[in-house]
């Protein structure tokens, strides 16, 4: 009888299951019926707040850690692991998307049954941008490319799309908001790109006064297209370099220590509103970067002086591919612009992280392009790279 009364009732809502309950105890006179009138209920105490975000369990990917994440531009570079960081502690993360689905099957076993939430989205649509954060605490915007396309420029990836999302989050009433921008982003800058992304960190800074904003110097990581992209020029003959490389300082960060330090900001109540420069601990030349790369790689180092308008001409050849370009007219300037400092600004330091030297993870990235009898050859082999004083 006491079965076929709470099957009933589990059809009802909470409040009318606990009634229930509570009378047919009260008519049978069930010995438990002094400590449930005792007890205030577990379904009073949380009825308005989602299940999701009652952090319980050991940390873990089983846990739950009480974070419910919407990470727009997750299928990239960094967007990978972000959603790996914020799986392993137990999150849920949903996934707005707007590429084919064989691009999202990586990132599916990176939560628990049911944590990974994935979502179609379009990104001038904010109905869409609505339905995707309405339900999380914690939005991360990852959105970005570095090449423009005819549907979408620079201008829509890094102003308008972070302003819309901005907006449309402080409405929904979301605790935190982390955006992503380059260290290198000036509004005087030559690169199209960081002048969009110095406008879009004003734009998110307007929308969002409390909003988390890093900003990363260039990523070196496994898929990355920074050392990836120095170690294949070798299929050209060798390395142009504008002044060879020597009138550009580069500090590049891991990719790792980036998802970390997104990761820390969300847990950090004082992070709200600060902006944070992330860079390596080591400072290099350019050409003593790159020449690094290929010590490491165990390929011959050429390096040749290209003038830039003679750069630009080459890089104007691969923009007119009509898949992803190798090269641009903006990644020549980009990649040799000096990486700023802001010694006023939080650090990876302030976010408890230890950066991580390039000659400690160069390896993870280089050994594919070694030939076959060095790819078991010990790191040590390879000369350090000179480092550059600040």
């Amino acid at each position: 009888m006491l079965w076929e009364t709470v099957s009933k009732a589990l059809l009802k809502s909470r409040d009318d299951l606990q009634e229930e309950l509570f009378h047919h105890l009260s008519r049978d006179g069930g010995p438990g019926i002094s400590a449930l009138a005792a007890a205030p209920s577990a379904l009073q105490q949380h009825r308005h707040v989602h299940h999701a975000v009652i952090p319980r369990g050991r940390s873990g990917r089983s846990s739950v850690s009480g974070i419910v994440a919407t990470v727009f531009g997750a299928t990239g570079f960094l967007g990978r692991y972000v959603v790996n960081r914020l799986g392993r502690i137990g999150s849920q993360v949903i996934i707005p998307y707007r590429c084919d689905q064989y691009d999202l099957m990586y990132l599916r076993p990176m939560g628990d049954l049911g944590q990974l939430l994935f979502l179609e989205w379009d990104c001038k649509d904010k109905d869409s941008i609505r339905r995707a954060v309405e339900h999380s605490n914690v939005v991360i915007n990852l959105v970005g490319k570095e090449w423009e396309t005819k549907n979408f420029s620079f201008e829509d990836e890094f102003v308008n799309i972070p302003k819309s999302i901005a907006q449309i989050t402080r409405e929904a009433g979301v605790e935190t908001l982390i955006h992503i921008s380059h260290l290198n982003a000036s509004l005087k800058s030559p690169s199209k790109y960081l002048r969009n992304k110095a406008v879009g960190e004003k734009a998110v800074r307007e929308e969002f006064p409390d909003a988390i904003i890093m900003k990363p110097a260039e990523m070196f990581g496994r898929e990355d297209r920074f050392l990836n992209h120095y170690a294949n020029m070798r299929w050209f003959g060798g390395v142009p370099l504008i002044s060879m490389g020597k009138k550009t300082a580069k500090q590049p960060v891991y990719v790792v220590d980036v998802a970390k330090a997104i990761i820390n900001a969300i847990k950090d109540p004082d992070a709200k509103g600060k902006t944070y420069a992330l860079a390596g601990p080591n400072r290099y030349l350019l050409h003593d970067l790159v020449e690094y790369v290929y010590a490491v790689s165990f390929r011959t180092f050429f390096p040749y002086p290209l003038p830039r308008p003679l750069y630009h001409l080459v890089a104007r050849f691969f923009e007119l591919s009509p898949f992803e370009p190798w090269l641009t007219r903006d990644k020549v300037d980009r990649f040799h612009i000096t990486d700023m400092t802001f010694p006023d600004l939080p650090g990876l330091e302030d976010l408890g992280i230890q950066p991580t030297t390039l000659e400690q993870k160069a390896i993870e990235v280089l050994r594919r392009h070694r030939r076959y009898r060095w790819l078991d050859a010990e790191l040590e082999e390879a000369k350090p790279a000179k480092t550059y004083n600040m």
